[in-house]
């Protein structure tokens, strides 16, 4: 009976260890995602770190994470009851990476100057280059429709479950309609994270670049480690279409490729361009934010300067079509997080949404190259419908009440914006979940109000 009673105490301890040295790892993706999240929302979005407690980071094992925000040092250090602890670094901009295993001091070294869009007196230009907007009536417009839809987006006191940010709507170009949740800080100027709908930000710079004559998407991919083996064959179209054929996991809920990239590597690019070959390309549709930063590192070698490449969506997309408070971030290693890391306020979402929806032209300036939007629209061959070249598709109506032609950027934790040609509308709405929001819903309100 003694010995049984030793046992047992020994065997729980035992499997207790066990189970922590399992689920160590996943500790990490819990601080990496702490860190980087409230980082970025402190330094680059300038928010409330009680605030982005309560709405970035109160959900999954991340709420059990605690964040010590050093303001003199511009970084964030979370950790997990003391354990896997991960920090990340403010870079003048380049916006905030996690150091991993290299400097904190030297990251903070390398600093960028973003060409600058607003001047004195420029901002007061008229919507969409500049804020001031329009009094402009459309009699097709219901607007007491179009405000409760707007207003049944958002949560009303005690009940937190929508989670809605910031939506903003676009009619016939023109801003008709916009809402902040001020009871959780947000407002028209406060930055908000794209998450994956920075993918469609990377489609609009291989636009530009295909423009210039310096990519082809139906060139195979450069490469250099993949010329051995039978990744050679990977297109450029493949891996815009999310069809590389390459073995990628896309699983936020446990180690992966993925969580792997964005929360324990300093290279974004070498960590996708490390993952092996599984089916031919273009015979499988797999969503792959691995894809999306080889996309990135392409162009960092396209381009061929770093200045240059870092200066790029800047100069050639945002600065030309009004938008001043985006910003991209780069690892640490100095690419684009171009799967994850775009910022910008509703109002310059709605603006990038407006550039496709203009088909690629803005007032007269060709930014993206004739017949462009018509390729990002075109369905991936394996994907049913429901993705085209970095962008969503409602082809398979998976929103049943919007129209087919509707195209969007998708974001985590249910980041959109929605570009409806067919209704002349652009749709932004961002916020902190999606798990209590309805997408369709809340667009067939919106359509409603339409006459």
């Amino acid at each position: 009976m003694l010995r049984r009673k030793i046992v047992i105490p020994i065997v729980v301890i035992a499997t207790l260890i066990i189970i922590a040295v399992s689920q160590y790892p996943k500790l990490y993706l819990a601080t990496g995602y702490g860190a980087k999240s409230m980082a970025t929302a402190v330094f680059v979005a300038e928010r409330d770190p009680q605030m982005v407690n309560l709405t970035d980071l109160n959900y999954s094992i991340v709420k059990y994470t605690k964040s010590v925000v050093d303001y003199e040092n511009k970084s964030v250090t979370t950790s997990f009851w003391g354990m896997a602890k991960q920090t990340a670094v403010y870079r003048k901009g380049f916006g905030c990476c996690l150091v991993g295993d290299r400097s904190a001091d030297s990251l903070r070294m390398v600093t960028f100057n973003r060409p600058v869009y607003r001047q004195d007196g420029v901002w007061h230009m008229a919507w969409p280059n500049g804020d001031l907007v329009k009094d402009t009536v459309f009699s097709e417009i219901d607007t007491v429709k179009m405000k409760s839809a707007i207003d049944a987006a958002f949560d009303k006191s005690p009940i937190y479950e929508k989670r809605t940010a910031a939506v903003v709507v676009l009619y016939k170009g023109e801003l008709i309609a916009e809402k902040y949740d001020k009871a959780l800080g947000i407002t028209p100027d406060t930055r908000i994270w794209g998450w994956s709908m920075t993918k469609s930000i990377i489609n609009a710079m291989a636009g530009v670049l295909t423009k210039q004559g310096k990519l082809d998407v139906n060139a195979v991919a450069p490469v250099p480690q993949w010329q051995k083996d039978r990744r050679r064959d990977i297109t450029i179209n493949n891996l815009m279409h999310m069809s590389s054929g390459l073995k990628w996991d896309e699983n936020y809920s446990d180690v992966s490729s993925a969580t792997n990239m964005l929360y324990r590597s300093a290279d974004a690019y070498k960590v996708a361009i490390d993952v092996p070959y599984k089916k031919k390309p273009e015979t499988d549709w797999n969503y792959s934010s691995g894809t999306t930063n080889i996309l990135s590192g392409i162009m960092r070698t396209v381009v061929a300067n770093d200045q240059s490449y870092h200066e790029f969506p800047y100069r050639e997309i945002f600065n030309k079509i009004g938008i001043s408070s985006m910003i991209i971030e780069t690892d640490a290693a100095g690419n684009f997080v171009g799967s994850s890391y775009g910022y910008a306020t509703a109002r310059d979402w709605a603006r990038f949404g407006l550039l496709y929806y203009n088909d690629g032209v803005w007032k007269g300036d060709t930014i993206l190259p004739k017949g462009w939007v018509g390729y990002t629209t075109t369905p991936a061959v394996a994907s049913k419908g429901e993705y085209g070249a970095q962008f969503w598709l409602n082809k398979s109506k998976k929103l049943p009440d919007a129209p087919e032609d509707l195209f969007s950027c998708n974001g985590h934790r249910g980041q959109r914006v929605f570009i409806i040609p067919s209704r002349n509308l652009v749709v932004v709405r961002l916020g902190f979940s999606e798990e209590g929001f309805n997408h369709n819903e809340f667009l067939k309100g919106i359509l409603a109000a339409i006459r």
